[in-house]
């Protein structure tokens, strides 16, 4: 009898051990925190140039924390906070803009969730590169408040201009106050070890406006807003220090 209780308890043993090196392995990072400083950059009826207007650029901080849920995939929620603002009279040409001066500005608080592809498969590496790139949906909150009081009458005569039509739709129109958005983007990132690492990435937001910046019809109608941002940051890395230094387990 106890010849064979002995390989039964041992196999028990050994399955038992195999399975917390596994535990071991897997689970040494499950959740990073951080937080990021950049810039916002505005995109739309008020600039001349499609990659935004850097001449009107605004900070931005952010807050996100992850749930790392394989070593390719993470979730991400995020919080930013940060302004917007658009100005015609910040470009020589076309000349039209500077006699139009319109002009926009919009705080932003901006919460959505992603989800993160780690492209080197590397989430639970302790240092090194590794590229990034994410996707999501979130909502923004912003207040805009538009101006058009400086637009040359004599350039853009009341009586002949669309300008002053489209100006009409536009200020019957309310701004929004909220609007739903699709961040997406790509960065890279470096761990010096296994808590603390650093990160640089881009995002692009999709709107479903056209009154980010307050004017459409006396502006481009046919051309939705936008705004993007770049950051840099900190990152921390939680998770229990494997003590025993297992060797990782292969299948």
């Amino acid at each position: 009898m106890n010849w064979s209780f002995k390989p039964t308890a041992l196999l028990v043993l050994l399955f038992a051990a195999k399975k917390e090196m596994v535990h071991s392995q897997t689970n040494l990072h499950k959740y990073e925190f951080g937080i990021n400083l950049g810039m916002l950059v505005y995109q739309g009826d008020l600039t001349p140039r499609r990659i935004g207007s850097f001449e009107t650029q605004k900070f931005t901080v952010g807050l996100h924390a992850s749930k790392i849920i394989s070593p390719v995939l993470s979730l991400r929620g995020q919080l930013a906070f940060g302004k917007l603002k658009g100005d015609d009279a910040a470009y020589d040409n076309p000349e039209y803009r500077k006699q139009r001066n319109f002009n926009f500005t919009s705080p932003v608080t901006e919460l959505s969730g992603q989800l993160v592809w780690n492209l080197t498969g590397s989430n639970y590496k302790d240092k090194g590169f590794s590229p990034y790139v994410f996707a999501g949906a979130g909502l923004s909150l912003i207040k805009v408040r538009r101006d058009w009081s400086a637009l040359n009458t004599e350039y853009f005569q009341p009586a002949t201009s669309e300008v002053w039509a489209g100006l009409a739709a536009d200020t019957a129109h309310n701004t929004p106050r909220m609007i739903p958005v699709i961040p997406m983007g790509g960065g890279v990132r470096y761990f010096f070890g296994r808590n603390w690492g650093v990160n640089a990435e881009a995002t692009y937001r999709l709107v479903s406006t056209d009154y980010l910046d307050g004017f459409s019809e006396a502006a481009n109608p046919d051309k939705k807003d936008k705004y993007m941002g770049y950051t840099v940051g900190i990152i921390y890395r939680a998770g229990k220090k494997d003590m025993l230094k297992c060797p990782k387990v292969k299948y």
